[in-house]
C-alpha cells in the first residue's frame, strides 16, 4: 500500500510540472527569445515492448507542432534554434485498470542553439524523461481513454513545457528578461492622465 501511494505522489508531482494549460496564458518571461529553426529527429528512437507502434514521422510531426504552439508565441528580436531528439518511446496499450494499465512515458533530448552568438547554448544535449499528465482520463490507464494520437500529442505537449521550464532556469541565455515594454514607461497613471486631460479641456 505505501508503495502504491508513493507511486501515486510521484504521478500527480509529475503531472503538475508538465500542466500544460498555461498555453491559454501569456507566454512566460524569455526575454528577447523567438524561436528560428524547429528541428526533430526520430531515426535513433527506441520503442519499448509493451507500447502501442508510432513512426518517425508521427513523433516528429508532433513534437514540431507542440514546439510551435509553445514557443510560436514569443515575438523577440533574438533567434534561437531548438534542436530535439526522440531517444525512446512507450504509448501505453489498453489494459485491465488499476491491475496492468502501463503509463505512456517519451525520453528525449535537447539542444538550444543563439543564433546571434552562433553556437550552442547546452555542450551536452539536455535528457528529459516526459510522463502522461495525471488526469481523471488517465488515472486508469491512458491506453483505455485516449487514442495513440491523443497519446502521442499530450506527450509532445508535455515535453516542450519541460524544455520551456530548463530554459526559464536559465535566464543569462536571454537578455532581456524583466524589461518593461517601452508603453509601459510611464510614471503616470491611467487615473492622473485623464484628470490632466479633463483640466486642458476645462482651459480651453
Amino acid at each position: 500500500m505505501i508503495r502504491k501511494l508513493a507511486a501515486m505522489a510521484l504521478l500527480v508531482l509529475a503531472a503538475a510540472c508538465t500542466d500544460v494549460s498555461d498555453l491559454q496564458e501569456a507566454p512566460a518571461d524569455l526575454g528577447q527569445f523567438r524561436l528560428g529553426h524547429n528541428v526533430v529527429v526520430a531515426s535513433k528512437m527506441r520503442q519499448a515492448a509493451l507500447s502501442r507502434d508510432a513512426t518517425e514521422e508521427e513523433w516528429v510531426t508532433a513534437l514540431q507542432a507542440a514546439v510551435e504552439e509553445r514557443f510560436g508565441r514569443y515575438e523577440g528580436e533574438r533567434l534561437y534554434h531548438l534542436g530535439i531528439s526522440v531517444e525512446g518511446f512507450s504509448i501505453a496499450p489498453p489494459g485491465v485498470p488499476l491491475v496492468a494499465s502501463p503509463k505512456s512515458v517519451l525520453i528525449i533530448r535537447a539542444t538550444l542553439w543563439d543564433d546571434a552568438l552562433g553556437r550552442k547554448l547546452n555542450e551536452e544535449a539536455k535528457q528529459f524523461t516526459v510522463f502522461e499528465t495525471f488526469s481523471g482520463s488517465t488515472i486508469v490507464g491512458s491506453g483505455l481513454t485516449q487514442t495513440k494520437e491523443e497519446q502521442i500529442q499530450n506527450l509532445s505537449r508535455s515535453a516542450a513545457k519541460l524544455v520551456q521550464n530548463w530554459m526559464l532556469q536559465n535566464p543569462e541565455w536571454f537578455p532581456g528578461i524583466g524589461e518593461q515594454p517601452a508603453a509601459a514607461a510611464s510614471d503616470e497613471t491611467t487615473d492622473e492622465i485623464v484628470e490632466k486631460n479633463d483640466n486642458l479641456a476645462t482651459e480651453g
